[in-house]
């Protein structure tokens, strides 16, 4: 399985407090409304079959569900799923939450979506080029994909790691490995070999004075990558 139990464990641990907007996930809860937004501008929303991979406590997800989706979300950290579950409960919505890979879903659900996003998880992953191609095999023909990481550079470092893990403590220490961080160009080579087309790189800028998160034109420390998957010719 393209996953690391150490990565999952983490994440696991503090699953149960993921809607707290003054906890360890205070920073997703402050960059998602530019995220959904990112999305909702790229691509018809309403009406749409979305999966979300690594879906967490289910934070995109109902931002997507919000706005007219019909939304899946697959994850490997159970107290996460059990926590997005018990979420969506309290506010009477329906999601359907999946402990599952995106390659085992890829491999008896091919095409099943228009829309698919993966947000801040490939860097968490052993061979993120795998969860591409499996993005891949599960978005429709046509349809859209979505993808935000962090980029490997030096600005990334300081600012993702060094100022926001130890600093800032705006995230646990150890959230994020700087060998594993994604260049965009990287992101687009495993794209193209997948069968995607890379349409946009756009910067996810976040303020840790502020805690203000905008859209912008430097993607060095995260960054927001809209693709698409060709459809078949007529």
């Amino acid at each position: 399985m393209n996953a690391d139990g150490v990565e999952i464990g983490k994440f696991d641990a503090i699953g149960h407090r993921f809607w707290d907007p003054a906890g360890e996930f205070r920073p997703l809860h402050l960059i998602n409304p530019v995220r959904s937004a990112y999305v909702a501008a790229r691509c018809r929303i309403k009406g749409a079959r979305v999966l979300d991979v690594g879906c967490g406590g289910g934070l995109l997800c109902e931002s997507l569900l919000d706005l007219g989706a019909e939304v899946t979300g697959i994850d490997l950290a159970p107290t996460m799923l059990e926590t997005a579950r018990l979420h969506a409960a309290e506010r009477g919505i329906s999601i359907d939450y999946r402990l599952l890979a995106a390659e085992t879903l890829a491999a008896s659900a091919p095409s099943s979506f228009d829309v698919v996003t993966c947000m801040e998880m490939i860097e968490h992953v052993p061979e993120p080029a795998g969860i591409i191609a499996a993005i891949a095999t599960l978005v429709r023909p046509g349809g859209a994909v979505f993808i935000s990481t962090l980029n490997r550079t030096p600005k990334a470092f300081v600012q993702a790691i060094v100022a926001a893990e130890h600093l800032f403590r705006l995230v646990p220490r150890g959230t994020h490995e700087y060998e594993r961080l994604v260049r965009p160009s990287e992101l687009a080579q495993w794209a193209r070999t997948s069968g995607l087309t890379l349409n946009d790189i756009s910067g996810l800028d976040f303020d840790p004075f502020t805690l203000r998160a905008s859209l912008g034109r430097d993607p060095s420390v995260n960054y927001l990558a809209h693709l698409t998957r060709e459809a078949f010719a007529n």
